[in-house]
Order: structure tokens, then C-alpha cells, then sequence
């Protein structure tokens, strides 16, 4: 028999739910003492979005980090959200992901009350209110700070928001980045992006960014030649969200790596 507060309507938030009926399972409820943890557990760096017209892009590296160790090689840094959106992680890996898994459910749970998807601001807030749950273990070095983009069906446009540890909310323009090697990813960006990128070549820039940010940040990887291993590309459009494949995020990687062999510091940006 469940208890009565399964069968009783209520909110719409499962994260609510959650808080009521089981508050232990919360990301925010892990106890933790009183050092920093920073270097105890993998972190994940960089994500970078851009959009283009008809949608956004996402993509990340493949590294995490454990201080100065390579903890993993092939982490996935990239979700989808729902049908028309994605979120990046950056910070503690294992809270990301469970934060990550959470947002998804919190989606989800909304659809299946409501009848109706959540509108991307509303979306966008959701996921600043679990960031806002985390801020006790954030102070203790264990922060998540994440990047979400997702396609408008409203107003039929890509958009990107940024976060910070405390869950303020920011829409960003154009492109954004986060993690150890954002400012080199960004720099990057703002050399390189256009506002009539075809999908294509949106890709192509955020790849570029990603090597830009690995080569001048120890904590972000690089594309991995000899293991074959290349960022996590993610695309949301009016169509919904779809992964690229590892296929053709090689090939694209192959050609901006084969481009680095004649010039090292990458493509030169028009001056007009």
C-alpha cells in the first residue's frame, strides 16, 4: 500500500517530492566535513556552446581530473536534458552527474503532471534551484557549475544559460563557456564565431575551441589520437536534441588537427 502523499496531487517538482519523502536522496543532503574535498574526487572541464541559426550546440572535452592526476579519459560531460535541450557539467564529476540525472527526472516529472512541457525559462530555473541546493558542499570545494542550452520553440531559437555556485542564472549571447579552460575556449570563440555559421561549421568552431582551451589548460583533453578520443558534441534544434556521432566528430577533429600541423595557433579571424 503506498503511503497517501503518492496518490495526492501536489506539486509538479519531483525535486519537492523527493525533499519530502525521502530528503536523504538529495545531492544537497551528503554530509561532509569540514576540509576542502576539492582534490579528492574527478572533476570535469571545459564545455562550450554556440549557436547557430536554427539551434545550439554543445560540446565537451573527454578529461576529468583529480588534482594533478588524470582520473578519467573519456568522461562524458554532455546530456541530454529533454527532448529539446542539453545540459554540460563542470566541477565535482560525481555530483554533476547526479545533479544531472535529477534535472532529467525533474523534467520528466513535470511532463508526465502537467500534460505540457516546461518552457525553457522555466527549465533554465529548475536547474538553478538544484545548483542553489548544493551550495553547502560547494563550499566545501565541491561545486557543480553547468552549462544548459536548448532550442525556444516559442520564439524558434537556440539559447544558452550559464550558472554560478550559488545558482544565479545568466542568459548568455551567442556562445559561452565553462570550466578550468573556458577563458582560452572563449578567447577562442571570439575569434572564430559568426552569426551565420551553418551547423557544420558550428561544430567545427566549438571543436577548435575546445583544442584552443587544451592547449594552454593542462585539465582539459585534447583529442586523444592514438585512443581515438574526441569531444562529446551534442545539437538541439526545432527537431530536437541528437548526439553527433563519434564518426563524424573524428572526422571534424581530423581536419582541425590536420589545419594545426601547418598553423599551430589555429584559423586567423576575418578583419572585416
Amino acid at each position: 500500500m503506498l503511503p497517501a502523499d503518492y496518490l495526492t496531487p501536489g506539486s509538479s517538482s519531483f525535486n519537492d517530492f523527493l525533499a519530502k519523502q525521502a530528503p536523504q536522496l538529495l545531492p544537497s543532503a551528503r554530509a561532509g566535513g569540514t576540509q576542502s574535498a576539492a582534490d579528492l574526487a574527478p572533476h570535469g572541464t571545459t564545455i562550450v556552446a554556440a549557436t547557430f541559426p536554427g539551434g545550439v550546440v554543445m560540446a565537451g572535452d573527454r578529461r576529468a581530473t583529480m588534482g594533478n592526476v588524470i582520473a578519467q579519459r573519456d568522461i562524458q560531460k554532455v546530456y541530454p536534458a529533454d527532448e529539446y535541450s542539453c545540459v554540460g557539467i563542470a566541477g565535482s564529476a560525481g555530483l554533476a552527474v547526479e545533479m544531472v540525472r535529477l534535472f532529467q527526472v525533474e523534467l520528466e516529472h513535470y511532463e508526465k503532471i502537467e500534460g505540457a512541457t516546461m518552457s525553457t525559462d522555466g527549465k533554465a530555473n529548475r536547474l538553478s534551484t538544484l545548483i542553489r541546493g548544493n551550495l553547502a558542499m560547494a563550499m566545501q570545494g565541491l561545486a557543480v557549475v553547468p552549462l544548459f542550452a536548448a532550442f525556444d520553440l516559442q520564439v524558434q531559437t537556440g539559447r544558452i544559460f550559464s550558472y554560478d555556485v550559488t545558482g544565479g542564472r545568466y542568459e548568455e549571447q551567442a556562445f559561452h563557456t565553462v570550466g578550468s579552460g573556458s577563458m582560452f575556449a572563449r578567447g577562442s570563440l571570439k575569434k572564430l564565431y559568426r552569426e551565420d555559421l551553418t551547423e557544420r561549421d558550428c561544430i567545427t568552431v566549438t571543436v577548435q575551441a575546445l583544442y584552443d582551451a587544451a592547449d594552454d589548460d593542462s585539465a582539459t583533453g585534447g583529442p586523444d589520437l592514438t585512443r581515438r578520443i574526441f569531444p562529446v558534441v551534442n545539437i538541439v534544434t526545432a527537431d530536437g536534441y541528437r548526439a553527433v556521432s563519434e564518426e563524424d566528430v573524428a572526422v571534424i577533429a581530423d581536419e582541425v588537427i590536420g589545419a594545426r600541423m601547418v598553423r599551430p595557433d589555429g584559423p586567423a579571424a576575418s578583419l572585416t
